[in-house]
């Protein structure tokens, strides 16, 4: 029950009843509504500052940890450009130096891959952060091409290497004959007596003296293009065409131990020491010409000799002695 109120009138001496008028009411309960909400708002902004709701503890929970990932994605980036940047030292400065091939340039390899223009509607969008996810993806591209270039250089080296294991096996690396006491080089490259002309002409091969019947092998793989059984000047021989510019022929020959047209490999017999055509004793008359000129043989003496033996062999083959027969194919 309400509690009635009084006041003192001075003009009627007497205590007079307070009559309080609705409209009065109303206005109180509304001032102090509104001072009420004016305090819950007040109270609701300063603990906003100083107390997160579950919800944006959630949110910024989630932001630190992609935070975490975004910085780990970083270093991985980093990390990865790192390891290119030791494969593609290693491609220019030993893969492709083996194989005398050119570095790739430095242009290439750092090229873009599309620039901005690709992400236009990536930064057109509302997403929150745009640049930074957008400098990232530049980041991961850069990375990507030159991964791709590192592969297509990978390719190329193994294309040189598999062309540079055939040209090795087409070189001419061995002597024509067993000549382990170095005894049978005769006579070398160069201007030589002429045995039946006896007058100095150009010898363009090196002749190993053997024993009627001594094997001859194939110098390198190759194919045997020529066959021949002449009467005069280099007598039966023969020609294996490698490949590569080289060629590789075997003159005063007794007899064939292949036909023409057949493939040979580098050690295989392909005939036998003699004395046919023009000749003053047993032996092998061998050339080796590259890319259609005649050089000297010796210089491809490598595998089948060591440092000191190939000195041994130099000195033979420079001292001027008679060859021992024509060396004419024609």
């Amino acid at each position: 029950m309400s509690k009635i109120k009084y006041y003192y009138d001075t003009e009627t001496c007497k205590y007079e009843r307070v009559r309080v008028k609705k409209r009065d009411v109303v206005i109180n309960a509304l001032g102090f509504l509104s001072l009420a909400i004016v305090l819950a708002v007040g109270i609701l902004v300063v603990l906003s500052q100083y107390f997160e709701s579950p919800k944006e503890m959630a949110l910024k929970k989630e932001n630190e940890e992609l935070k975490l990932y975004y910085d780990l994605m970083q270093d991985q980036i980093v990390n990865m450009d790192d390891m290119l940047g030791v494969l593609q030292e290693k491609d220019d400065q030993v893969y492709r130096t083996v194989f005398e091939a050119e570095p790739i340039p430095e242009t290439v390899r750092e090229a873009g891959s599309g620039g901005v223009l690709k992400y236009r509607n990536l930064l057109e969008s509302d997403l929150e952060n745009k640049e930074l996810v957008v400098g990232t993806l530049e980041k991961i591209d850069k990375v990507k091409k030159k991964m791709y270039i590192q592969t297509k250089s990978y390719d190329e080296i193994m294309d040189l290497a598999l062309n540079r294991e055939a040209f090795y096996r087409a070189m001419p690396a061995i002597q024509p004959v067993s000549n382990k006491e170095l005894r049978r080089l005769s006579s070398g490259f160069g201007r030589r007596l002429d045995p039946i002309l006896k007058v100095k002409k150009m010898h363009y091969g090196v002749d190993f003296s053997a024993p009627q019947g001594t094997p001859i092998y194939a110098t390198a793989d190759g194919r045997v293009s020529v066959q021949r059984k002449l009467t005069t000047n280099i007598g039966w021989y023969i020609k294996i065409d490698h490949g590569y510019g080289f060629e590789t022929l075997y003159g005063h020959m007794s007899r064939f131990a292949v036909n023409q047209d057949d493939y040979v490999k580098r050690g295989q017999i392909i005939g036998y020491v003699g004395n046919t055509g023009k000749s003053t004793a047993p032996h092998c008359h061998y050339e080796v010409h590259k890319n259609g000129k005649k050089v000297n043989p010796v210089f491809y003496f490598y595998q089948d000799l060591n440092a000191e033996e190939f000195d041994e062999i130099l000195r033979l083959a420079s001292i001027e002695n008679q060859s021992l027969g024509s060396t004419s194919s024609r």
